[in-house]
Parts: C-alpha cells; sequence; structure tokens
C-alpha cells in the first residue's frame, strides 16, 4: 500500500513495499510548456529570478502547473497573459509526455501564434527580468552553448525543429 510521506503545493512523495523492496515516488503537479511564435518567426521565451534554484537567473520557455477546472489550451493562454502579457489567438498541442517511476507527471507541448496584448497579473511572485525573442537556429546555439537548459523544454523545442511543426 503506497503511503503519503509528503505532500505540497506542487508535489507529493510516497512510499510502497513491493516484493520486499522500498519504492520512493515523487508525484509533480502537471505541467504546460508554450512555445509562443511571433510574426516575424521568432520564438519569445522568458528571463526570470529563480531564487529558490541552483542556477538563480533561468532562460526559459514560458510554462506553468495545470489548474483544475480550466483545458490544458486555457491553462497555455493563462501563463502567456500571466508571464508575457499576451494572449495566443492560436493554440495547438502538438506533444505531450507522461512519466513513470520514481518521478511521475504530465507535461503538455502547446505551440501558440497570433498574439493580442492582454496582461493578467502573475501570482507566482516569479521576477521576470526580460521577454528575449529568438530564431530557431539562435535556440539551437542556445542549447548547444548550454544557456538553454531546462531538459523537458529542450525536449519540446527538438520535437518542434525536427518535425518542422512550426
Amino acid at each position: 500500500m503506497e503511503m503519503i510521506k509528503y505532500s505540497g503545493n506542487y508535489m507529493k512523495v510516497t512510499e510502497e513495499i513491493i516484493d520486499g523492496n522500498n519504492w520512493e515516488r515523487c508525484y509533480l503537479r502537471d505541467g504546460v510548456i508554450i512555445y509562443a511564435l511571433d510574426s516575424d518567426g521568432k520564438y519569445i521565451l522568458i528571463q526570470e529570478k529563480r531564487p529558490h534554484e541552483i542556477e538563480k537567473v533561468r532562460l526559459r520557455f514560458p510554462a506553468g502547473h495545470l489548474e483544475e477546472g480550466i483545458t490544458v489550451l486555457e491553462n497555455a493562454n493563462k501563463e502567456l497573459r500571466e508571464e508575457l502579457g499576451l494572449r495566443a489567438n492560436e493554440l495547438k498541442e502538438f506533444f505531450k509526455i507522461q512519466t513513470s517511476g520514481t518521478v511521475n507527471n504530465t507535461v503538455h507541448f502547446v505551440l501558440a501564434k497570433d498574439f493580442a496584448e492582454d496582461p493578467l497579473p502573475n501570482p507566482d511572485g516569479d521576477v521576470i527580468l526580460s521577454v528575449e525573442r529568438y530564431t530557431k537556429e539562435e535556440i539551437l546555439e542556445l542549447i548547444m552553448k548550454d544557456k538553454l537548459r531546462w531538459s523537458t523544454a529542450v525536449l519540446g523545442f527538438l520535437r518542434l525543429y525536427h518535425f518542422n511543426l512550426s
């Protein structure tokens, strides 16, 4: 029987004895990563302050945890509005990955286009230092130079790039 050892806002940790072995599992809240592509063919990323992480500043694609009661695409637009001040008129989920085992969650990957200004306050307390725009080639260079390091977001971008989905 799986026993909860910790439960917080963003994760739950459990233990379970299976065949005499103690298995620990971490359940993360499901999330969405948004690849916002502007009318010039550039992706919009944010540089944000992350005081709780090893690297205190991180360049990343807009993203967030899913909230109950709204769809993945509605969540994607909410995150765009909070982080970029933009609402996308065109949203398409192009990939989803579900991890299981020691770490468990689902991440949805969304391509966003055709924007209008429509800001929402950011309730997360994140400090966005800058909004930056990059071509596909520039993003590949950032990945190769280890400047864009969030592995799940990089996976989604490489999928977009390889299958020419944008």
